[in-house]
């Protein structure tokens, strides 16, 4: 992109970001910053905007209003080609694999076409996402062969084949059994620690917490709380909209607690 952060420059700026379906808004004058390395989870119910957010970040959607900066640079018109080209990769809630064609070949789709390698290069780098999310040993095997959490590892790898500076997860963990999340929660925390950015949306707040170093909660298109995971937990407006706690109640949710929280 030729440009390169400032200890005053977050990797993606969103300022005054609202989108609307037709007569429906789904997000309301949205201000948000993330910095290089973080690790940022989004929680809020249903229909609270958090999948609208990511799509507007990749490109996939355009706002009705607002802006969307990466690394300083306004890429509000960008097309999801584009920022995909430019560092920034999305990990689908369902999977969707390419079922008639093997793992391999899935991830060398993503390295050719969104990462922009031919060849070796393709090649190498498809073998690497594989390595790094624990498929390289199923790189012959037919994707639609996979059980839900290699389909979930081969979205990550599919994403991590273009070289992603920025990585948005839409509820990578969803679906998964009690069994499987810390695995998946493993995943997502080498990923980062690689130096990965990370914006996780996630209904199964305990995963979320277990490795994000921030929340931010949404409802009805709106920022609601941002902080340290403790903090928006604790928050009222958080506990009264989203946890459905009283809010005049100070004490924050305990760990079991935390873990009985899904949308």
């Amino acid at each position: 992109m030729g440009r390169e952060l400032t200890a005053a420059t977050p990797l993606v700026r969103i300022e005054e970001l609202s989108h609307s379906f037709g007569r429906l808004r789904v997000l309301s004058k949205l201000s948000l910053q993330i910095d290089e390395g973080e690790l940022v989870g989004v929680i809020g119910p249903n229909g609270a905007g958090k999948s609208t957010l990511l799509s507007l970040i990749s490109g996939s959607l355009v706002p009705t209003i607002g802006s969307v900066s990466l690394a300083g640079e306004d890429i509000t018109r960008r097309p999801a080609h584009w920022r995909a080209r430019h560092g920034v990769a999305l990990s689908h809630q369902v999977p969707r694999p390419f079922g008639g064609m093997s793992v391999l070949e899935n991830v060398l789709v993503s390295a050719s076409l969104a990462g922009g390698r031919r060849g070796r290069a393709a090649a190498d780098a498809a073998m690497t996402a594989l390595e790094r999310t624990h498929l390289a040993g199923r790189a012959n095997e037919s994707a639609g062969a996979l059980r839900l959490l290699d389909l979930k590892r081969l979205e990550v790898a599919r994403a991590l084949a273009a070289d992603p500076r920025l990585l948005l997860l839409d509820e990578i963990a969803g679906g998964l059994t009690e069994a499987e999340l810390p695995e998946i929660i493993d995943l997502v925390r080498e990923v980062h620690a690689a130096g990965t950015t990370i914006v996780w949306i996630e209904h199964v707040v305990h995963a979320l917490t277990a490795v994000a170093t921030r929340l931010v909660c949404l409802t009805y298109g709106e920022l609601i709380a941002d902080g340290t995971p403790d903090e928006v937990l604790a928050n009222p407006a958080v506990r009264s909209v989203y946890l459905g706690l009283d809010p005049e109640v100070e004490t924050p949710p305990d760990d079991d607690a935390r873990e009985g929280l899904h949308a």
